[in-house]
């Protein structure tokens, strides 16, 4: 078995347990939100159902995009594990609205909250979440699993806050304190999603990845020995951790061309961890090219 393969196993296994759990604590929290009246455990019970869900997105995704480039495909369906993850923020976005509307209710008209047994399902709650946490923490951390386990730190602030507020109830008799924590998590729940939207667009978008200069690559593409400038750069991400780049280089000896390619293949790697590239040699021509991007001059 290749390590890519074993890999993909490895994390398949552990999203596999991390589902079960998750789905069998989601129906005690749910049982006891509602015997209890609490909208904290209700509300973190509705988050774990839409965490099975997304695991389950998350499980099926990476294996579509493991599906080798085809004739249609040819870069493969690498962007399955994107598309994933912009299906499991949407997800969280009704959470959300859902959390929002049901605790603003709850503070017009409060209901009774039995605040010990809010703490020790909160309790349960939170250790089930930190296993769970730390069994998708583990491994290569693709924007898809990254979906997934924001789901789940979501749930395991969801749970502190019902332990918070069912403590507060319990020796304080104060019930809004459900609500006002529920919709904390709701903000804090909003803050990571919107991120973690806001980099699944950019990726589809074709964007830069944040992590790289595109005028720092070009002025190093254009210190190669034997390379006259650099346009028509294109960087952009094909999956997690999977990095494109094009461009074409303007050299002075076209013989020279292999040991160009080789040089600058390997630099990519060694500076940038860029694997996927292709460039295209061209010889002077007049003043040179202003291509769609601006010239990196050596």
């Amino acid at each position: 078995m290749k390590p890519h393969d074993f890999h993909f196993q490895e994390m398949i296994h552990r999203m596999r347990w991390a589902l079960l759990i998750t789905f069998a604590f989601a129906l005690v929290e749910a049982v006891g939100g509602w015997w209890s009246g609490s909208l904290a455990l209700l509300s973190d019970a509705g988050h774990m159902f839409s965490d099975c869900i997304a695991l389950s997105l998350t499980a099926f995704a990476s294996w579509v995009a493991k599906h080798p480039p085809s004739r249609r495909h040819s870069y493969g369906l690498l962007r399955a594990e994107i598309i994933g993850a912009l299906l499991n923020g949407f997800i969280m976005l009704l959470v959300i609205i859902f959390i929002v509307v049901e605790a603003v209710s709850r503070l017009r008209q409060p209901q009774p909250v039995a605040g010990a047994a809010v703490m020790a399902i909160a309790a349960v709650g939170l250790v089930v979440n930190i296993f769970v946490a730390q069994l998708l923490s583990h491994g290569e951390q693709t924007l898809n699993l990254r979906a997934a386990l924001l789901h789940v730190i979501s749930d395991l602030i969801g749970s502190v806050a019902a332990l918070i507020s069912g403590a507060v109830i319990f020796f304080t008799g104060w019930l809004p304190a459900d609500p006002i924590l529920s919709l904390v998590v709701a903000g804090l729940i909003l803050f990571s999603t919107l991120s973690l939207l806001r980099e699944a667009f950019h990726v589809l978008m074709e964007g830069v990845p944040s992590n790289l200069q595109m005028e720092l690559v070009g002025q190093r593409m254009a210190g190669i020995e034997g390379v006259r400038s650099v346009h028509d750069l294109h960087i952009w991400t094909l999956a997690s951790g999977r990095v494109a780049l094009s461009a074409h280089l303007e050299v002075h000896d076209l013989n020279v061309w292999p040991k160009i390619l080789e040089a600058a293949k390997i630099m990519l790697h060694q500076q940038f961890g860029i694997d996927h590239v292709t460039l295209q040699p061209e010889v002077p021509k007049g003043q040179g090219y202003q291509g769609s991007i601006r010239i990196y001059p050596k």
